[in-house]
Order: C-alpha cells, then structure tokens, then sequence
C-alpha cells in the first residue's frame, strides 16, 4: 500500500513537471511567433479597403491582451479607438485606400467613444471617397456609426434596432435589510446619487430629475446625428425608435431611408469587388486599422523637436493597485514628463466616473506642478470625466467634451457598510470589544456609528467637498458659490456642461490636440507621445505569469460568473473611505 502510494505521488510530481516543461515550451513558441509578427508590417496593396469590423468592445487605445486568454485562445476582441481614427483619417489621403468598409457585428462602446469615430468617418467623406457599411442586424450602437456610411445594407431577414435610450440603476437596500447589512452613508450634494443604491428601494426625485435631463440631451445629440446622416429629421427618426422598427419587416426599411437595400453578406462583398476593380474570383483586399498602422505606407510625422504628450487616464480612480487611474502610478507618468525637457505641452485624456477623493488630490496637485512649468495642459473628456474625473481635470487651461461626455459630477461622499444586523441577529455570532476609549474601534463594520462619530465623518466629509469646489473654482476662474450652484453632485451632459462654464470647447481628442499645436505654432510638425507606455509584445507581457492578472485569469475559470460578485465585493471593501464618484450608469 505504501509502494502504490509513492509511486502514485512520484508520478503526479513528473505529470507536473511534465506539463509545466510542456507550457513553458509552449510559451516559448508562442512567444517566437509573436515577435516575429509583431516585427513584421503590412503592405498595403492598391484598390485596398480599410476593414472597421465593429466586433467586440471599444477602448480609448489598443489594451494588452492576457496572456493566459491568448493560450487558450480566448482572447477578447478589443477595438482600440485611437488606432481606428488614425488609420481612417490617414486613409482619405491614401491613394492605395479606395474606401471603408464598416462591418457592423456587434460592438459594445460609449456614445462619446462612438461619436469620435463617427467625426472622423464624416471627415474621411470629404475626401470623396467611399463608405459602405453590412450588418446581418444592427444594434442602436452600430447603426449610429453605420449610419454615416453612404451606402447601408442589412441581411433580408436581418433588423435594425433603434429604441431609444434609457438609464438604468439597480438598488440593493431590501436586499441588504434581508441580510441585515446597514449602509451608513454620509455625503454632500443633493444629486450625489451614487449611494441611493444602498440605501433606497427607488430613484430619488433630484436624482430622477437629473438623468431625465442628461438622457434627453444625449439622445437628441445621438438621433440629431442619425437623422442628418440618414437625410432625414430628428422627429422622423424618434418615430423610428417609438414605433420599434427592430420588429417591422425589413422591407420597410428601405422606403424608409434606415437602409439602402437588403442584401445577403456575399451580395455586398461582390459589390465591394466591383468598387475596387477585382475579380469576383479573387479575395477583396481588406485592412484592419491596427493592421493600416502597422503599415509602411502610413503616412509618419517627419522627425521634430516638437512635442505633445497625451496621458491617458481611463477607468475607476484608485489609491493602489494594477487596474484603472492608479493614482501613486498616475503621478509618477506626470512628474516623468514635467522632467522631460522634450515636453511642449500635455493633454490629459480622462474617461472615468471617479473613485478615491485622496489620489484625485495627489493627481491634481501633480498637474499643478505641471503647469508651474509654463507648458500648456488641456483635458480631453471621453465618455465619463465625473466627481473625481472632473477633479483631475478641473485645473487644465482648457477642457474639451462631446456633447454626449457625461462630466460634473461635483460632490464627495463616504460609504462605510454596517454587518452588525448579519452577525447577531442572522447568524448569531456576538461581538465583544475591550478598548481604550470609546471611538477606538472606530472604523468597523461590525457596530453602527455612534451620533458623535458620525457627525465626526460629516465634518470630514463636508472638508473634502469644500476643497474639492475650491479646487474647481481655482480652475475655472469661478467664485466658489458659482461652482455650488451647478455641483451638488449633478451630473450634466457636455453640451449643458459648456454652457454653463464646466467646460470650454466640444471636441474629441484630435481636436484638442490640433488645438493644442496650434496655439504652440507647431503647424502640421509635431509628434505625440502617448503615456503610459504600453506593454504590447508578448515578452513585455510574460510578467502578467507573476502578477495579480494571470491569477485573476486563474479564479475567472475557476469561478465563473460568481467571480464578478466576488471582485465587486472585494473592490467595496478595499476601497477608500471617501469617495469622489458617479454611480455606475447603464445607458441602453
């Protein structure tokens, strides 16, 4: 029996072995053969076609895919914007480009992420070339930006969804008084609604009052833009999404303008063949916009001495950690490029809902510091620059929406959950505590706050939001009861944030950077340095098999879709105790 068990555990260590010898292999090959494609560039043909398929998610720029999904071949199908509108405004000039073709497979991106492409595809137009977009259906998002095609085909029996849009808040309260789970909130700001979740069982009056007014604007914005690309009206097209064409037949669609024809796949690929002079037999010469940047024939700034850095900083503002606005890291890329004597001016591109008031304060005070130098600093705001968004974008020279960027936002609160109700009375389980005094255990979710305690946190509370309007009145060049006059925690669209002094222009991010140029006499001789660097080949990327990322990927297998209720737990409780942040907003 003994034997047996040695010889079984001897080998299960040489299987391990085995396999770990096997994977490393495997990564090795892997690896040869991502740099030697990673070294190679496309030759872009004549009569070539620059391919938009709108597959996947949207991101401001190219994302590192996971190592671990690429071994497996799972990896998530990204469409990283900034490549995208490089390569389709560089392609209007390009004589071997003879048009684009947008195929509409389903993506999943923000209005302000689709708008940018939309500006750029209506750009690409004056160059007389040709846009040509496919969907065997098409989702509201793909059809605002096929809509700027010149010819639009769907599939016979295919549908084109356009409903509207609508906000959506899920509130947790009854659940959480179910489990005996208290959430003690304390904030500033009428509209600072990113707590009602917690603590209500519906949407408040003010908070109601506030998204009817930014979804209204926004869709006016998105259906404005569909009607003038479609020759038609604004009314015209909200009828489309009142009477839900998704479920008419899709002839209709035709006598309607929605579509140009209804074609099978293989239709509008013959059709394309025909546009670019190719035999129906050959394969059509299509280009991906990483692919077309890639390329030798790209056009490329001439070598200058002029530049602009643009510092990207996308997702949830946190005080440590590896994903999101990490904000010891955030600082850092600042001071880097305050120290770079190259540097001519910066352009902070924030795309986020907020998050940790405390490193919103240290990123702000670094571009403070950066600003002291002389250089000019603009914001450019994506689909969010809220709460602690708007705080790290607050001192610029200049800021930059679209219309439909949901910015403002102004308004700090504190969440501190209470587990006393889940311990004693659900499970059972007491609690004693020997102290020095009774606010040493002060900070604990096991006991409710005490009145004195909980005035204390007010106090703190009402401190940082005072900064934070100070903050944004010191950036603004506005009185400090100007600014509290439209914070509170409300949330405003960009348009209605222009008009009344949140921001300074409409714009993407091409704009602000051609602004930016400009008032620094660049001209079109100018380059631009994108922070932070990227870590995009494969042996840049072989740490992720040490860090947090590869783990993560690990548990996601092993969990499943209960690792997302593990990871927002996990994130609430890790979270700083004041926060700077709009509530998550769905916008369908």
């Amino acid at each position: 029996m003994l034997k047996r068990f040695f010889i079984t555990v001897l080998g299960t260590i040489t299987g391990l072995w085995i396999s770990f010898g096997l994977m490393f292999l495997s990564l090795i090959m892997f690896g040869v053969v991502a740099a030697i494609k990673g070294e190679n560039t496309t030759d872009i043909e004549k009569h070539s076609i620059l391919y938009l398929n709108l597959e996947g998610m949207m991101s401001d720029r190219q994302v590192p895919a996971d190592v671990f999904e690429e071994l497996l071949d799972r990896a998530q199908t990204t469409i990283p914007v900034d490549q995208t509108i490089a390569a389709i405004r560089s392609a209007a000039d390009d004589s071997k480009i003879d048009g684009i073709f947008i195929d509409a497979a389903g993506s999943a991106g923000g209005i302000a992420t689709r708008l940018d492409i939309c500006q750029a595809l209506d750009k690409f137009k004056e160059s007389g070339k040709w846009i040509v977009a496919y969907g065997d259906s098409y989702a509201q998002g793909d059809y605002f930006n096929a809509s700027v095609a010149d010819e639009i085909y769907v599939n016979p029996v295919g549908a084109v969804d356009i409903h509207g849009m609508a906000v959506s808040t899920y509130f947790y309260k009854d659940l959480l008084d179910k489990l005996g789970v208290k959430m003690q909130i304390i904030k500033v700001g009428t509209y600072k609604s990113a707590v009602e979740p917690y603590i209500l069982s519906d949407i408040s009056e003010a908070n109601r009052e506030q998204q009817k007014l930014f979804v209204d604007q926004i869709w006016k914005n998105v259906a404005g833009t569909i009607a003038t690309n479609r020759s038609t009206d604004f009314v015209t097209v909200n009828n489309w999404a009142d009477s839900l064409i998704v479920t008419e037949d899709p002839a209709s669609y035709v006598g309607s303008n929605v579509v140009t024809a209804l074609k099978y796949r293989h239709e509008v690929i013959d059709l394309l063949k025909e546009k670019t002079d190719i035999k129906k037999s050959d394969e059509l010469k299509l280009v991906t916009p990483v692919e077309y940047c890639s390329s030798t024939t790209m056009p490329h700034t001439s070598s200058t001495d002029n530049n602009i850095a643009v510092l990207y900083c996308l997702g949830d503002i946190v005080d440590t950690g590896k994903e999101g606005i990490v904000g010891p890291e955030v600082v850092k890329q600042i001071q880097s490029i305050i120290d770079d004597e190259d540097n001519d001016g910066l352009v902070l591109r924030v795309n986020s809902g907020g998050g940790s008031a405390f490193a919103s304060e240290q990123i702000w005070e670094a571009l403070q510091r950066y600003k002291e130098t002389g250089r000019p600093f603009y914001v450019s705001m994506g689909d969010y620059a809220a709460s602690g968004g708007y705080y790290i974008s607050c001192g610029a020279d200049r800021i930059y929406a679209q219309p439909v960027t949901l910015t403002g936002s102004i308004g700090i609160f504190g969440m501190i959950p209470c587990i006393d109700g889940l311990l004693n009375d659900k499970l059972g389980v007491h609690e004693s505590v020997v102290a020095t005094g009774k606010n040493a255990d002060f900070i604990s979710i096991t006991k409710p706050f005490s009145g004195f305690q909980m005035a204390q946190m007010q106090k703190m509370i009402n401190r940082g939001y005072e900064t934070f309007t100070s903050r944004c009145a010191q950036g603004r060049n506005m009185p400090v009861d100007s600014i509290k006059a439209i914070a509170e925690g409300r949330v405003w669209d960009g348009e209605t944030a222009l008009k009344i002094g949140l921001v300074d222009e409409l714009g993407n991010l091409n704009d602000v950077i051609e602004a930016m140029a400009a008032e620094l006499d660049f001209g079109d001789e100018y380059t631009v340095t994108e922070y932070p660097k990227l870590k995009l080949s494969f042996w840049d990327r072989l740490d992720e098999l040490e860090n947090s990322q590869f783990k993560s990927s690990l548990i996601t297998r092993m969990l499943g879709n209960d690792w997302q209720m593990l990871n927002s737990v996990e994130k609430i409780a890790n979270m700083n105790r004041v926060q700077a942040r709009m509530e998550p907003i769905t916008v369908n």
